[in-house]
């Protein structure tokens, strides 16, 4: 069973960097897809970006586009989110999930099976 366990949130002053992680522990299938959503205080869980794990290539909302960058570590064992230039309207919760490699439905939420519980961002102004 996949678990998923997110770090490195925390309090930034806009224009600002911050890297979050997301660790990956037991046995995800070969083919999957590593995401990172948010979620902000009244508002639905919105896609971020997301890293086909197997096939390497990444997709990245409007919104963060040029902004963050995902990747992950050699061992396959962590994803990173890189984000530069944060703005207060980036502040949110920060989830990691995994889910199947479904490129038409990568930024559904609903293909995702497994979440961690979230780190927060919050980005002062």
């Amino acid at each position: 069973q996949v678990q998923l366990v997110e770090s490195g949130g925390e309090l930034v002053e806009a224009g600002g960097s911050l890297r979050i992680s997301c660790s990956v522990s037991g046995r995800p299938s070969s083919r999957f897809v590593m995401a990172w959503f948010r979620q902000a205080p009244g508002k639905e869980r919105q896609f971020v970006a997301a890293f086909n794990w197997s096939e390497g290539r990444k997709y990245y909302a409007e919104s963060v586009e040029g902004r963050f960058t995902i990747s992950r570590d050699d061992a396959k064992t962590t994803s990173y989110l890189q984000m530069n230039r944060l703005k207060p309207e980036d502040t949110a919760v920060y989830y990691c999930a995994a889910g199947r490699p479904i490129v038409s439905a990568i930024r559904d939420p609903q293909i995702y099976y497994t979440w961690g519980q979230g780190t927060q961002v919050t980005v002062s102004s």
